[in-house]
């Protein structure tokens, strides 16, 4: 009996770890599902196994688990948040299933893999050529709002080019407004459009809003 409760402890204490772990790096990004609910969550599907070796149980764990980590995706903006720390939320609870059922080398691999992409990937991608989507509204003063070419010709001068192009005249006819979605080389482009688009006599109201891709 007592190395049976051992063997429970140990495999419990790894899954709690490897929640730990991950949720570490949440928790340092500033992720509300963080460093307790990674190690929660890790803890709580290798009990589970605890209790029942059966398939469907741990077919359970993880379909629970996909609503949990549903609660954590929210839309701000025009962009979807959370998706990263929900999958990682899904990700460590199949490594408490591993942990609890004594499949400790796989738990290892499945958390160093985790981790791997958390981290590592992270740094890649960051450093990677990628391109910057935005949405933007630009409204003009109607005598001096440009036309679509000249609009085009301008945000080209900066480096940006948009996309799916929106009409409409607001203010009763006082203001222009173009919008649609803007993709740049770097975020740069964006700051120096910025910049142009305040000081420009004919903008009457500018919003260029980071999309996450």
């Amino acid at each position: 009996m007592t190395e049976t409760y051992a063997q429970i402890a140990l495999q419990l204490a790894a899954a709690w770890i490897a929640g730990g772990l991950v949720g570490a790096e949440r928790s340092y990004h500033g992720r509300a599902a963080g460093f307790r609910t990674h190690a929660l969550v890790a803890l709580a599907a290798a009990a589970t196994m605890q209790v029942t070796r059966a398939p469907q149980m741990a077919q359970g764990v993880m379909t629970g688990i996909g609503f949990l980590g549903a609660g954590v995706i929210f839309k701000e903006g025009v962009n979807v948040q959370g998706l990263t720390t929900a999958a990682s939320v899904w990700a460590i609870a199949a490594v408490g299933l591993l942990f609890g059922v004594g499949d400790y080398g796989a738990g290892v691999m499945a958390t160093g893999g985790v981790l791997t992409t958390l981290v590592v990937l992270r740094w890649v991608e960051d450093r990677a050529p990628s391109r910057v989507y935005a949405w933007a509204v630009l409204r003009f003063r109607a005598p001096s709002a440009p036309d679509r070419d000249g609009l085009l010709e301008m945000l080209e001068g900066f480096g940006v080019s948009l996309r799916d192009v929106s009409y409409a005249l607001r203010s009763d006819g006082a203001v222009v407004e173009f919008s649609g979605n803007v993709v740049a080389r770097a975020d740069r482009c964006f700051d120096e459009l910025s910049g142009h688009l305040r000081s420009h006599e004919g903008v009457a109201e500018f919003e260029l809003s980071r999309i996450s891709k």
